[in-house]
């Protein structure tokens, strides 16, 4: 039975908590957070002790943490649990620099703990079977990938923007789908009465594909799109409601996905490399190439 316990309680850390506290195989042993009030909130619902000290969690001895805290936070907590051989899996982005990624990346490896990091879209059972649509050739040779990831304004998210945060996870997916890395980025983006940017548009050039990605913090309603377009076909995706729908010439035919919380399945497979040593589908070094593709267009791309 694998010991977990939960750092950073809200509104994600909370799902990470609850899809433990019910999965076959391990034991909640406690949650963590600064607020006091709300590490014992979460405590009492799951009937396990709330912590506000690290030192604390680290007592319990546990086998593996979700570490769910900003972004700006997530090396110096995870090093915590690395140093002791624990297994982390931090919530995506990986960090906010490409230095503190190849620390914690480094006492993984030194201190044989696996690292992952929770990019939820890849564990997406439409992703699944988008990949299988491609991998069979049924799109033939692969063109463009367009994204689209849009919402209203989340008050939580303060130390890093709309790149790095949002658009990370269709970075994470292009890059998965595509099977290679990007030549080249481009990038325009924009803020509103912020320091980080709330909107912005990427393109990621793969030799041969192009990945045009979109994003903004104004849509007034959740939009999750991905529409893969191909020699011979199109596919489009709905992350939202786990949809596939594909054409190739005036045939068009929903494709059949196994509907599943991405989290719970993202989660599952973390104990599972827990359990049997293996390296994670999204280990550290594919985290920090999604970190740098996104510092990238940062750097490159133009505000507006």
């Amino acid at each position: 039975m694998l010991k977990v316990g939960v750092v950073g309680v809200g509104v994600m850390g909370r799902n990470h908590a609850r899809i433990y506290s019910s999965t076959d195989g391990c034991e909640l042993i406690g949650v963590l957070d600064i607020n006091p009030e709300m590490a014992k909130e979460v405590a009492k619902e799951h009937k396990v002790p709330a912590f506000t000290r690290i030192e604390d969690l680290l007592a319990a001895k546990p086998d593996a943490v979700s570490i769910v805290v900003p972004t700006s936070s997530h090396k110096d907590v995870s090093l915590k649990f690395l140093e002791k051989g624990i297994a982390c899996l931090v919530e995506k982005p990986i960090s906010s620099t490409v230095e503190d990624a190849e620390v914690m990346i480094r006492s993984a490896e030194r201190n044989g703990a696996i690292l992952m990091v929770g990019h939820i879209e890849r564990f997406n059972p439409a992703v699944f079977a988008m990949k299988s649509i491609i991998s069979n050739g049924e799109l033939g040779e692969i063109f463009t990938l367009s994204a689209k990831r849009a919402g209203p304004f989340d008050p939580r998210i303060k130390d890093v923007g709309i790149i790095v945060d949002l658009m990370t996870h269709d970075i994470d997916v292009c890059r998965y789908l595509v099977g290679r890395e990007p030549l080249a980025v481009h990038a325009v983006y924009g803020k509103y009465k912020r320091d980080v940017e709330d909107f912005a548009s990427l393109i990621l050039d793969f030799e041969g594909a192009i990945a045009t990605i979109e994003a903004n913090r104004f849509t007034p309603y959740k939009v999750r799109t991905l529409n893969v377009t191909g020699s011979i076909g199109i596919a489009m995706l709905d992350y939202l409601d786990q949809t596939v729908e594909m054409q190739t010439g005036l045939i068009k035919r929903r494709v059949e996905v196994q509907k599943m919380e991405p989290l719970r399945v993202e989660i599952e497979h973390f104990l599972e490399c827990v359990r049997k040593g293996k390296e994670p589908l999204v280990d550290g070094e594919e985290g920090l190439k999604n970190l740098k593709i996104a510092l990238e267009a940062l750097k490159c791309g133009s505000s507006r």
